[in-house]
């Protein structure tokens, strides 16, 4: 049995496709749903009137997710096949050139010329493909693009994210919604960032500061918004 599957290694960079879109997903839900909440309610709006607003924004949120990080993430798709399609045909109607380069590229990180070509013709005779893939464009299995993992992590994580500040006003009187959902809000942001920080073995405090911070600014700037509207009206 080889040393490798006596100890397979897990590596932190494998979870970076659902990651982002999760935390991106979980913080977005927390942020955009707070603001809107104390937004409304420093208008002086009514209870139910802030209740529908925080709905309206955890589903409509949502669905702007997943439909954004489909998009997004079917672009950079669509531009990995063009790219996979392009070095497809170079290897059928330049195979020595393409031999020639990935060589250059072994070269470059250290090898001997004699010993890159080696390599070079060890790999393109078991997948000439994935050797072109992996260190000529960068594509590999980690980080290919999954525009489906993508769409649904994100609309998961925003609802999930986005309830948190709704709870709040389910369970808090009127007055004090917008101390209520904003205190709630950061320590969510503040737990978020934590949990993003440690999955993806990153620095905690400063993940941590760093989620809280704009979020605590963008809540500030809609309160604010939402007091001079209501002082308006």
């Amino acid at each position: 049995m080889s040393r490798l599957k006596q100890h397979p290694e897990s590596h932190l960079v494998s979870r970076i496709g659902w990651l982002r879109a999760a935390v991106l997903g979980a913080n977005d839900g927390i942020v955009s749903t707070a603001s809107l909440i104390v937004g409304v309610a420093a208008a002086a709006t009514s209870h139910a009137d802030v209740l529908l607003a925080g709905i309206a924004g955890l589903v409509a949120g949502a669905m702007s997710m997943a439909a954004g990080e489909y998009v997004s993430v079917s672009s950079q798709s669509d531009t990995e096949q063009a790219d996979l399609a392009r070095e497809r045909a170079e290897l059928r109607d330049q195979p020595d050139f393409e031999r020639q380069e990935l060589a250059d590229i072994y070269v470059a990180r250290g090898l001997e010329r004699g010993l890159a070509l080696q390599v070079a013709d060890q790999l393109t005779a078991k997948d000439a493909l994935g050797a072109h893939a992996r260190d000529e464009l960068g594509i590999s299995e980690i980080t290919t693009a999954r525009p489906i993992e993508a769409a649904l992590t994100s609309a998961a994580t925003f609802a999930v994210g986005a309830a948190m500040p709704l709870l709040m006003v389910l369970i808090m009187p009127t007055n004090l919604l917008v101390v209520a959902v904003s205190a709630a809000s950061l320590v969510f942001l503040a737990l978020l960032g934590a949990i993003g920080a440690r999955a993806g073995g990153a620095n905690v405090l400063r993940a941590t500061a760093r989620v809280t911070f704009w979020g605590a600014f963008a809540m500030a700037l809609t309160a604010g918004i939402g007091k001079l509207v209501g002082t308006a009206v």
